[in-house]
């Protein structure tokens, strides 16, 4: 999926257009906010939350906190991935450190994960999820008015 099944596209999702992308060798610090879908090839310092999917390619680093519709993480993690709605894909390159909330999750054979992972249910309301994505974007505004 991520370049090592010629470039094979195996999910819907990700015939989403991706409307962002952070290339290689670029560096990212504070946080990333997205409507569409994003990948990341370079390395972002700072929570990320994306509407769409987020793919994280071999060469990309994230280091905070995830929260988008569905993630695919080919490279480095560092910090917690919510897809309260979505799946959650670490490919055999992946590598994630942090607390894994999500309705479904793929874990490639040779895959690192680090951590809890908790299933989310459906009896869970969007009304629930969205305070949930609400109390992480007010997070995020606070990590970043401190680091001002």
């Amino acid at each position: 999926m991520f370049g090592n099944k010629n470039n094979a596209v195996e999910d819907s999702a990700l015939l989403e257009q991706v409307g962002t992308i952070i290339g290689p060798g670029a560096v990212l610090e504070g946080p990333l906010t997205t409507k569409d879908s994003t990948r990341i090839d370079g390395t972002v310092k700072g929570n990320v939350t994306v509407s769409g999917a987020l793919i994280v390619g071999q060469d990309g680093k994230v280091i905070g906190t995830i929260s988008a519709l569905n993630v695919y993480v080919a490279g480095e993690v560092t910090g917690n991935i919510t897809a309260p709605q979505g799946k959650i894909e670490i490919s055999d390159t992946g590598k994630v450190n942090g607390d894994i909330t999500c309705k479904g999750i793929i874990i490639d054979e040779n895959a690192v994960f680090q951590g809890k992972c908790e299933m989310t249910g459906q009896d869970k309301s969007s009304a629930s999820i969205a305070k949930e994505r609400a109390v992480a974007d007010k997070a995020s505004e606070n990590a970043e008015n401190q680091e001002n």
